[in-house]
């Protein structure tokens, strides 16, 4: 944990919980380091709503604990089914209720139990889906999101000692079945890997390859800031201004990611000409021009074409990946039926207004009541109570990558 601070004084810290082994010796560890330093640990446990006893164990779990003195709570998850892509979707409602408990409860770290084994399996994983460098690192031991930190403390522990400890400690934990399901490629390979304790040199050595490879992308991502901080300038209205002359592509490829909202950047081949020579150009739901009297360089923005539908005009939508209603310092504002969505033609009316150069215009968010705008925020256009922020989905640069 120390190295994956600084915490504040008396951290509050909440723990993924499933039940298992794992993540029950995950919050006992957590509960000890929190306490010695007057912070306190909350267990988050989720019932996916997959398997008819999960609930009970769920209960279960939160009773072991209760006992222990710790504090718990459970989140369901609804709408899953049994399909295609199970796991992932699984994962996503799994993080998403996490996530929201922790916002609820003003709780900045979420604790993640991966061990040695979940790293090994997770880079042999994406070594067969052939994954680059950056995969190829494994999982990171801290993420920063846009609300709360992700830490994986364990990431070097192998599974046997947390074992060891929880029957030291005289801790029950539950097994899930899943886990040995053979449909599931993640347990096939766990199977063929044949290394249950983690303790062996296999998965000791594809451990420390990961680790290796992610000091490497730390370093990259530490340069890749540095690009950006010297050659973007970011604009609240959603688009942003690069100096002239070449950029390395890692960099080019990055601030498309945010300036397209997009969860992820584009492929490195697909940004390398472009990044060798800047040029008006379409890529990846973004547009580059001339920034012409705007400075030298060139203009980043939204390709018109590729944003999303109006959404529905409440505190916290989000409109494209980008762009969030807030609430204003005087309140919410409420307007049953506006939409959130692209100022589109309608920016034709507000040529003499002062703003961004008119290729933007048409991009800015604005809000609208049977099909008439009634805000534009950017613009300075309609009741101030309608404020929105540029928060994309994800940042240009944001914290190095933490190798496990």
């Amino acid at each position: 944990m120390d190295r994956l601070g600084p915490f504040e004084p008396r951290p509050r810290l909440a723990a993924a919980v499933s039940g298992g082994a794992d993540s029950m010796a995950l919050v006992l560890l957590a509960r000890h380091w929190a306490a010695s330093r007057g912070g306190t640990v909350l267990a988050l446990t989720v019932d996916h709503g997959l398997r008819p006893e999960a609930r009970a164990e769920a209960a279960l779990t939160l009773d072991r604990l209760a006992a222990r003195g710790i504090a718990g709570r459970m989140l369901t998850a609804t709408g899953l089914i049994h399909g295609p892509s199970l796991a992932e979707r699984a994962r996503e409602a799994r993080y998403g209720l996490l996530l929201k408990a922790c916002v609820t409860a003003a709780i900045p770290h979420l604790l993640l139990g991966h061990h040695r084994a979940d790293q090994g399996e997770t880079v042999m994983l994406r070594a067969l889906s052939a994954s680059g460098a950056r995969g190829l690192s494994g999982m990171a031991a801290l993420v920063e999101t846009r609300f709360t930190r992700l830490l994986r403390p364990l990431l070097d522990a192998p599974p046997a000692w947390l074992r060891t400890f929880l029957m030291e400690q005289g801790m029950a934990w539950v097994e899930d079945p899943s886990n040995r399901d053979q449909t599931a490629r993640r347990a096939r390979l766990r199977a063929l890997r044949a290394d249950a304790d983690g303790t062996g040199d296999g998965t000791a050595a594809v451990a420390a390859a990961a680790r290796a490879a992610g000091l490497g992308r730390a370093a990259e991502d530490a340069r890749i800031a540095a690009i950006l901080a010297e050659r973007v300038t970011f604009r609240p209205e959603g688009y942003a201004l690069l100096t002239p002359g070449p950029i390395a592509p890692a960099a080019l490829a990055a601030l498309l990611r945010t300036i397209a909202g997009s969860a992820h950047a584009p492929p490195l081949d697909r940004t390398a000409a472009l990044a060798r020579d800047p040029r008006p150009a379409t890529l990846w739901g973004t547009r580059i021009m001339a920034a012409g009297r705007w400075g030298p360089g060139w203009l980043v923005m939204r390709e018109t074409r590729a944003m999303a539908d109006a959404v529905a005009a409440r505190p916290g939508a989000v409109w494209d990946g980008r762009f969030r209603l807030r609430a204003a310092p005087e309140g919410d504002i409420t307007e049953p039926g506006a939409t959130f969505g692209p100022l589109g033609a309608d920016a034709a009316r507000f040529r003499d207004r002062r703003g961004p150069p008119a290729a933007i215009a048409h991009g800015l968010p604005a809000v609208r009541r049977d099909g008439r705008v009634i805000a534009v925020p950017h613009m300075g256009f309609g009741d101030t109570r309608w404020a929105v922020l540029f928060d994309p989905r994800n940042p240009a640069a944001c914290a190095p990558f933490v190798p496990g």
